[in-house]
């Protein structure tokens, strides 16, 4: 045989001897390899198992749980239930118990009633016979003064009735007519006696202030100062100080115009040591301004403690003294209120002394009367109730506090202090040459009120009372009924509002009464 080809065979016969020697070992590997498979899938079986009967287990335990907390649950609701149900049990028996407690009291009363009732009956009987017994003696009285007097029971009666009456008419308007003319006359001589010493006695200056304060300077030159570059220190002097500053073509002279008095007169008194000082620029005129203010809030204090000594009162709260210092930069009607309010304490002294009161408490009611006027602006309301409030803050008497808040009929006045208040405030204002407001113009004021009053339909009447500080408006009751009474009160107020000018508050009241009228003839 030729060599290669027994190479051939030979290398033949060793791939097929390979090939059966790896067939025979892969199927061994892969027999034994399912093997294993199977015996890790029993065992992820048998773990499954285990798993699922744990699991199992546990949610019958949770069952079983839930379950004993429901029957928990609901045992305690019964329990609860139970328990209500046997306190109204109990409460259902008591009231039956009071019921039938009830009813035999009512029983018996009504008996007792029935008993009482007997005995009435029988007392009313005996009482009229009784009442028969005293009509026929009063018959044989009256038939035997008849005899008599030859007079019938009428005549007898008429005539009695006539004289008495006669009599006593004469006796009680002669008694009336006594008692009048002898209480007018003391109670002139009187009034006229304490009015007198009072203003004989109070002597205090008023002075008229307005709105403009002008101030001297040195030359036309320093006008152009205080304007400044381009109008900057005019403009910080106005921004510092609220107020408007006038320079025109008047000589040497600069006008300070604003309506606070205090913050003009910050004004005034800045603006002259601007110019003694001769340096006129924003930050001095800022720096200036806020000085000056520091001193005059100083002399509020001095002020008021002056007018405390000039009083003799004492012992009165700081902050009030600051408010009675700031009355020397308020006016009304032109008056000054520092001044007004001193001449009032002194008045209310006065009559204080004559009528027995308590003059110290007369004369610190009079004084902070007005002291509801020196509270900022931007707070609304009638000054008597800001300064009722301000002093009954401030820990002042129960009597000085009713007689600031009714000096002006806004509440009920609760001791003569309070009357005296109102009086001297009125005389202190109604004196000649006390305040502005001439006589011409308070007629068209309340004139004007009452026009305002009667423009509306329905109204009949209008009264302008308490110096214009109220209207009545009488109305139609046909034609306006209690609803639209309340809207047309709301609509004048709101007119008064809109057209007139005044100080202080005007209260509007509207009456609907109705009258029914008829002749006997």
């Amino acid at each position: 045989m030729d060599p290669s080809t027994m190479g051939i065979i030979v290398i033949v016969g060793a791939a097929f001897l390979g090939f059966a020697v790896t067939y025979f070992v892969g199927k061994k590997s892969a027999a034994k390899a399912i093997a294993e498979a199977d015996q890790k899938v029993k065992s992820l079986l048998d773990d499954a198992a285990r798993d699922a009967n744990g699991i199992k287990k546990e949610k019958l335990l949770e069952a079983k749980e839930e379950i004993a907390k429901e029957r928990r649950k609901l045992d305690s609701e019964r329990d609860s239930k139970d328990s209500k149900l046997r306190n109204f049990e109990k409460e259902l028996n008591k009231r039956e118990d009071g019921v039938e407690s009830k009813f035999e009291l009512i029983t018996k009363k009504e008996k007792q009633l029935a008993s009482t009732e007997t005995e009435f009956t029988r007392r009313e009987e005996q009482l009229r016979e009784k009442s028969k017994e005293v009509s026929t003696l009063v018959e044989e009285q009256t038939n035997r003064l008849e005899r008599i007097t030859g007079m019938s029971r009428e005549d007898a009666k008429k005539y009695l009735v006539d004289n008495m009456v006669n009599d006593a008419k004469a006796a009680g308007a002669q008694l009336v007519k006594d008692v009048r003319d002898e209480a007018k006359q003391n109670a002139r001589k009187e009034a006229q006696r304490i009015v007198l010493m009072a203003i004989q006695r109070t002597a205090s200056d008023h002075c008229i202030e307005s709105t403009v304060s002008v101030v001297n300077i040195q030359s036309d030159e320093m006008k152009g100062r205080i304007i400044g570059k381009e109008g900057r220190n005019i403009r910080a002097f106005e921004a510092a100080t609220g107020i408007d500053l006038i320079i025109d073509d008047t000589p040497e002279a600069v006008v300070i115009s604003g309506f606070d008095p205090f913050r003009r007169e910050t004004a005034r008194v800045a603006l002259e040591r601007l110019m003694q000082d001769g340096r006129i620029h924003p930050a001095r005129i800022e720096e200036v301004v806020d000085k000056v203010r520091k001193e005059l809030e100083e002399e509020l204090i001095r002020v008021g403690e002056n007018a405390l000594m000039e009083l003799g009162i004492h012992n009165i709260h700081p902050e009030l003294v600051r408010y009675i210092g700031k009355m020397k930069y308020r006016s009304s009607y032109g008056q000054n209120l520092l001044g007004h309010s001193i001449e009032v304490a002194f008045l209310c002294g006065i009559m204080a002394n004559e009528l027995n009161l308590d003059v110290a408490l007369a004369k610190r009611a009079g004084l902070l009367h007005d002291i509801g006027k020196c509270i900022d602006r931007d707070i609304e309301g009638p000054h008597a109730m800001l300064g009722m409030e301000l002093v009954k803050k401030h820990k002042e008497h129960p009597l000085v506090v009713n007689a600031v808040g009714a000096h002006h009929d806004d509440i009920e006045m609760e001791s003569p202090i309070a009357v005296l208040v109102q009086a001297a405030d009125s005389i202190s204002g109604a004196r000649p040459g006390a305040r502005r407001e001439s006589l011409e113009n308070y007629i068209k004021r309340l004139q004007q009120l009452e026009e305002i009053a009667m423009s509306f339909e329905g109204v009949t009447k209008t009264y302008a009372i308490q110096a214009g500080r109220e209207v009545r408006i009488m109305i139609e009751p046909d034609r306006l009924d209690d609803l639209r009474a309340d809207q047309l009160a709301n609509d004048v107020a709101g007119r008064i509002e809109g057209e007139m000018e005044y100080p202080g508050q005007i209260k509007v009241t509207v009456i609907r009464e109705r009258r029914s009228h008829a002749i006997a003839k």
